[in-house]
């Protein structure tokens, strides 16, 4: 089912005064793109779209003062679209009859704010941005290290929480355990958050569950960070061919978005946390243009051709 936000939450999140057509208040928005009808305002309502909201600042109603009153019932009959979530006059400027006319008879929502259309603009996209993004819930652990947000994924039982545990103690921090909430932004960034029941804890088997912001501080836990790395633990494979060098770059998808994936395999005597604090520093040089694994290469292939004009 497709993501909504109804028009009453508009409502209640930014307090807005309902000035007609209050009985459309369930009417459901489903995009977080806002529209300001200058265009429909001067009659062009080829292109005019329907499903967003649309809000009118103090350019469109100077304009719409300018027409006749046979054209102001037109424009504004044209505006109250049935598939139209809500109107919004900002400002706190007086809301013309003619739209609270057209409004009632389609039970359309007409809001009113004495913020700045600019500032509406924004607020409300972000709030929409937020609520109709495409999310996910995967199973692992999100933590900070260095600044590149590192979810760690494995099957259960592989060492995720007690490697999490270790960078916590090593001054990185902890944004989830267990179950991460992944948002999709429109720029196609993912961000991830703890559920609230288990936000700041931490389970240790053998230990139970901790709180980690009361053992370690309000500086062990952050609340959500952009992910832009996965690090797969898996159990070390003897038969299987692990990447040595580096130069094979893998991803993987989460929601729509691809993201660098880092897969480590577990096997007695490795230090889980000291591997993925490198894995972090390395994605860091590597957003920063040095890529270790390139410059071996590099050195060697002229190595070997040195080594070949010296035979010839």
């Amino acid at each position: 089912m497709a993501k909504h936000v109804k028009v009453s939450e508009l409502v209640q999140m930014f307090q807005f005064e309902v000035v007609s057509g209050g009985q459309g208040l369930k009417r459901n928005i489903t995009v977080d793109d806002l529209n300001r009808p200058g265009l429909e305002m001067a009659g062009y309502f080829e292109y005019y779209p329907t499903e967003r909201v649309q809000i009118l600042g103090r350019t469109e109603l100077a304009f719409f003062k300018m027409l006749t009153h046979e054209e102001k019932a037109e424009r504004m009959g044209k505006l109250c679209n049935e598939d139209t979530p809500c109107i919004i006059v900002t400002r706190g400027l007086e809301v013309p009859e003619e739209l609270i006319e057209a409004s009632d008879a389609h039970n359309l929502p007409v809001l009113r704010s004495n913020l700045s259309t600019t500032i509406m603009h924004s607020r409300i996209t972000n709030f929409l941005e937020k609520k109709l993004a495409p999310t996910a819930t995967i199973h692992g652990v999100l933590v900070d290290v260095y600044g590149v947000g590192m979810l760690i994924t494995g099957s259960s039982g592989i060492g995720k929480s007690e490697t999490a545990l270790e960078l916590v103690k090593r001054g990185h921090r902890l944004i989830a355990d267990d179950a991460v909430e992944i948002r999709q932004t429109s720029d196609n960034q993912l961000h991830g958050t703890a559920p609230e029941l288990i936000r700041h804890l931490l389970e240790i088997r053998g230990v139970g569950i901790i709180n980690v912001m009361t053992l370690f501080g309000a500086g062990a836990i952050r609340n959500n960070k952009r992910i832009t790395l996965v690090v797969r633990l898996e159990a070390w494979q003897q038969d299987k061919q692990y990447d040595r060098i580096g130069l094979d770059e893998e991803t993987t998808q989460i929601i729509d978005t691809d993201v660098p994936l880092v897969t480590i395999p577990v096997r007695p005597g490795r230090n889980l946390a000291v591997i993925i604090e490198v894995a972090a520093m390395n994605f860091r040089l590597k957003r920063m243009g040095y890529n270790a694994a390139l410059q071996f290469t590099h050195k060697l292939t002229e190595t070997i051709a040195e080594d070949l004009d010296e035979l010839d």
